[in-house]
C-alpha cells in the first residue's frame, strides 16, 4: 500500500497536470535550498538531492574534501568515510558523500514549502507558454470570465487565461460572462506573472481558419485561399482558386444553398462575405474584385500599379460601396490602387486627351474618327434623352481605344527611358555603386546635401550626372561651384581593377605527375616525369644517372623527346628511353669547376600504392663503393 507521500505526490501530478520529472525536480531543488539554509552552506559547494517518489525518503549529497581530521563537517570528510563511497579516494580529493542531516524531513517541510510552490508555478507557466506558442494562428475556444473597458478575459485550457483587447473584437458583438466563444491565438508574450496570451476575432486569419473548418476542400488543399481583405463586422472579400481541374472553388466555399458560408456569417456576427475566383490576369481579377458591380473596362498603369475601372452610371455607387468600402476592400485584395470612374466621366477624360495631344489622335485613328459621334451621344445624354445600348457600346469602345493607346505610349516611353539609363550605367564600374560618397573628398556641406537627396554612393551620383546634370543642379544648396567640384572629383576618382577570376586548371597531355620524396632523404627535383601504368624499373644507379641531366643540382628530362608523340606512346615511355637535355658548354673557370663536381646519383621508382613516381638520392660513404639507398 502506498504511503502518504506517494498519495500526495500523485495528487499534485493530477492537479497541476505536469510531468512527473518536473515535480521531482522542483522538490529536489527545494531540498537543496533547505539544506543550504539549515547548515548555512556556501553556494559554491556542489549539493544535490535525491527523492524516492514511492517512500518520500530524501537524501542530500554534498561535495567534501578528504582530510585526516575533520574540523568542519560541512565541507570535510574523513578518509574512512570517503572510501565507503569511492574506494580509490585519497587525502585531498573531493568526493560526493551522503550528508543528510538528522530530522531533516521536518526542517525541510517548513523551509522548502515556499520554494516547491514557486518552482511548480514556474513549471506551470512554462508548460502553458510552450503549449500556446504552438497554437498561434489556430482557433481555440474559451469561457468568458470578465468583461471590462480594456478587453475580455477568457479562460482557456491548462488553467490559462487569455486577453482579447477591445480592438480585436468584432464591432457590434455583445458577450456575457460564462459565454463560450471561439477566438484565434494572435500572440503569446512573456510576462513575469506568466504568459500573456493575446486573442482575436477581428483578424483576417480568423476568417481563414473558419473557412478551413467549414469547407473540407480548403482543409484538404483542393481549394486554396489566395487573399483575404476584411473589415470586421461589416464586409469581407476572399479570393479562392482550385488546385485541381474540374473543381468550382466559389461553389465549394458557398456550399449547397449557401449552407457553408452562412455558418461562417453567423459566427462573424452577420458579416457579409464575397467569395470571388482568383485569376492570374490582373484585369480579370480586378473586375471580379469589384463585384457585385458590373465593370465595363479595366485599364492598368504598370509603373504606378494603378487600375482605372470604368462602370456604368447605375453601377457607380455599387462599385464604390458605402463610404468607399467596396473599392477599399478590392484594392486590399488585389494589391492595386483602384480608381473607379463612371462611363460619361471616362469618356470626357478620353476626349480631353485626344484634343490636347495630337500625337495620340494619330496613334488612335479609329477613336479620332468616332469623336464627333461620341460628342453627339454625350450631348444627347446631357439633354436627358434616352441612349440606346448600341450608343453605350460606342462610348465603351471609344474609351477602350484611347486608354489602351495611352498605356502603350507610356510603355514605349518607359522602354526608351530604361534603355537610356542602361547606356548611362554601362560606362560606370559596378564597384562605384558600392563605394560610399565620402571617398570623393567633397566639402562637408556638399556631401550633406547629396546624402539628404538619397545620393549616398558614387555610382548613383555618376549615373545622375550622366543622365541629367540639371537634376543635381536643381537640388537646393547646390550651385555652379559645387557642380564644378563634383565634376572634378568624379573625373579624378579611380577604381581598382576587378580581380580576374581564377582559371580552372587545364588537364594537359603529359602533365607532370606529383613527385614524392622519401622522408629523411634529400629532395631531388625531377622534371616532367611521365608515369606509366606499369611499374618503372631501373637496373642500376648508372642507368638512372645517365637518363637524367644534372643542371646546377637539378635533373631535367628533355621536352623534345616527348614532343610530337601520341598520348598512348608517351605514357608507355620508360626513363631510359628519354633523351637527356643537352647543356651548353661554358668556357669559364666556374663552369669547369661545376663540370668536375660529382654527379648526384638518383634512383627513380614507381610506388603503386601511392600511384606516383618517387626519386631518391644515393650518397657515397667512403671508398669507391656506394652505401645503402637512403
Amino acid at each position: 500500500m502506498k504511503n502518504e507521500f506517494a498519495l500526495a505526490f500523485n495528487e499534485v501530478l493530477e492537479e497541476k497536470q505536469l510531468p512527473k520529472e518536473i515535480i521531482l525536480s522542483a522538490i529536489e531543488s527545494a531540498m537543496v535550498s533547505a539544506y543550504r539554509r539549515s547548515v548555512i552552506s556556501s553556494n559554491a559547494q556542489h549539493v544535490e538531492a535525491k527523492v524516492d517518489p514511492e517512500t518520500g525518503q530524501v537524501n542530500i549529497f554534498a561535495e567534501k574534501e578528504v582530510v585526516e581530521e575533520v574540523q568542519d563537517d560541512r565541507t570535510e570528510v574523513t578518509l574512512e568515510e570517503a572510501r565507503k563511497v569511492n574506494p580509490e579516494a585519497s587525502l585531498g580529493d573531493m568526493v560526493v558523500v551522503d550528508s543528510t542531516p538528522k530530522d531533516f524531513g521536518r526542517v525541510a517541510a517548513q523551509t522548502a514549502r515556499q520554494v516547491i510552490q514557486q518552482r511548480i508555478r514556474e513549471a506551470e507557466r512554462q508548460v502553458q507558454s510552450d503549449y500556446f506558442e504552438k497554437q498561434v494562428g489556430e482557433i481555440i475556444s474559451g469561457v468568458i470570465q470578465a468583461i471590462n473597458n480594456q478587453g475580455i478575459t477568457i479562460g482557456l485550457d491548462m488553467k490559462a487565461e487569455g486577453i482579447m483587447p477591445s480592438n480585436q473584437k468584432i464591432p457590434g458583438e455583445r458577450f456575457r460572462v460564462h459565454d463560450r466563444i471561439r477566438v484565434i491565438v494572435l500572440e503569446v508574450k512573456d510576462n513575469p506573472r506568466g504568459p500573456q496570451i493575446i486573442l482575436s476575432r477581428s483578424h483576417r486569419n480568423f476568417l481563414r481558419r473558419l473557412m478551413e473548418n467549414e469547407v473540407p476542400e480548403i482543409y484538404h488543399g483542393i481549394v486554396e485561399i489566395r487573399a483575404i481583405s476584411r473589415e470586421p463586422g461589416q464586409r469581407a472579400k476572399v479570393a479562392v482558386s482550385a488546385t485541381q481541374p474540374g473543381v468550382d472553388p466559389v461553389g465549394a466555399c458557398v456550399g449547397l444553398r449557401g449552407v457553408r458560408i452562412q455558418a461562417i456569417v453567423k459566427e462573424l456576427h452577420d458579416e457579409k462575405i464575397d467569395i470571388i475566383e482568383w485569376n492570374s490576369d490582373p484585369v480579370v481579377y480586378i473586375s471580379k474584385a469589384i463585384s457585385p458591380a458590373r465593370v465595363s473596362g479595366v485599364y492598368l498603369t504598370q509603373k504606378e500599379k494603378t487600375a482605372t475601372v470604368v462602370v456604368q452610371e447605375d453601377q457607380l455607387s455599387l462599385a464604390i460601396g458605402r463610404d468607399g468600402q467596396n473599392a477599399r476592400l478590392a484594392a486590399k485584395l488585389t494589391g492595386w490602387r483602384i480608381d473607379i470612374k463612371s462611363l460619361p466621366e471616362a469618356v470626357g477624360d478620353a476626349i480631353t486627351k485626344l484634343q490636347s495631344d495630337p500625337s495620340l489622335a494619330i496613334a488612335a485613328p479609329t477613336a479620332a474618327q468616332s469623336l464627333p459621334q461620341v460628342v453627339d451621344i454625350l450631348a444627347k445624354k446631357s439633354e436627358g434623352r434616352p441612349i440606346t445600348p448600341e450608343e453605350y457600346q460606342v462610348l465603351v469602345q471609344f474609351v477602350d481605344r484611347v486608354e489602351k493607346r495611352t498605356e502603350e505610349r507610356k510603355q514605349a516611353e518607359q522602354a526608351v527611358e530604361d534603355e537610356r539609363i542602361s547606356q548611362a550605367r554601362a560606362g560606370i564600374p559596378e564597384i562605384a555603386f558600392t563605394t560610399p560618397l565620402d571617398v570623393l573628398g567633397l566639402p562637408d556641406y556638399v556631401y550633406t546635401i547629396l546624402t539628404e537627396a538619397e545620393l549616398r554612393m558614387v555610382g548613383d551620383l555618376m549615373l545622375v550626372m550622366n543622365l541629367d546634370p540639371k537634376k543635381v543642379r536643381a537640388i537646393s544648396g547646390i550651385g555652379p561651384k559645387a557642380i564644378e567640384t563634383i565634376q572634378t572629383a568624379i573625373e579624378n576618382i579611380s577604381f581598382p581593377e576587378p580581380e580576374p577570376e581564377p582559371e580552372p586548371e587545364a588537364h594537359l597531355e603529359g602533365a607532370q605527375p606529383e613527385v614524392a620524396v622519401t622522408p629523411g632523404v634529400e629532395e631531388t627535383p625531377v622534371g616532367e616525369l611521365v608515369a606509366s601504368e606499369e611499374p618503372i624499373s631501373v637496373e642500376s644507379a648508372e642507368q638512372a644517372a645517365e637518363s637524367v641531366a644534372v643542371v646546377e643540382e637539378h635533373e631535367l628530362i628533355s621536352e623534345e623527346s616527348v614532343e610530337g608523340r601520341p598520348l598512348e606512346e608517351i605514357f608507355s615511355l620508360r626513363p631510359d628511353m628519354l633523351t637527356p637535355a643537352s647543356i651548353p658548354a661554358d668556357d669559364d673557370d666556374e663552369s669547369d669547376k661545376k663540370k668536375k663536381k660529382k654527379k648526384k646519383h638518383v634512383q627513380i621508382e614507381y610506388d603503386p600504392d601511392k600511384d606516383m613516381v618517387i626519386a631518391t638520392k644515393k650518397h657515397k660513404r667512403g671508398g669507391d663503393d656506394f652505401g645503402d639507398w637512403e
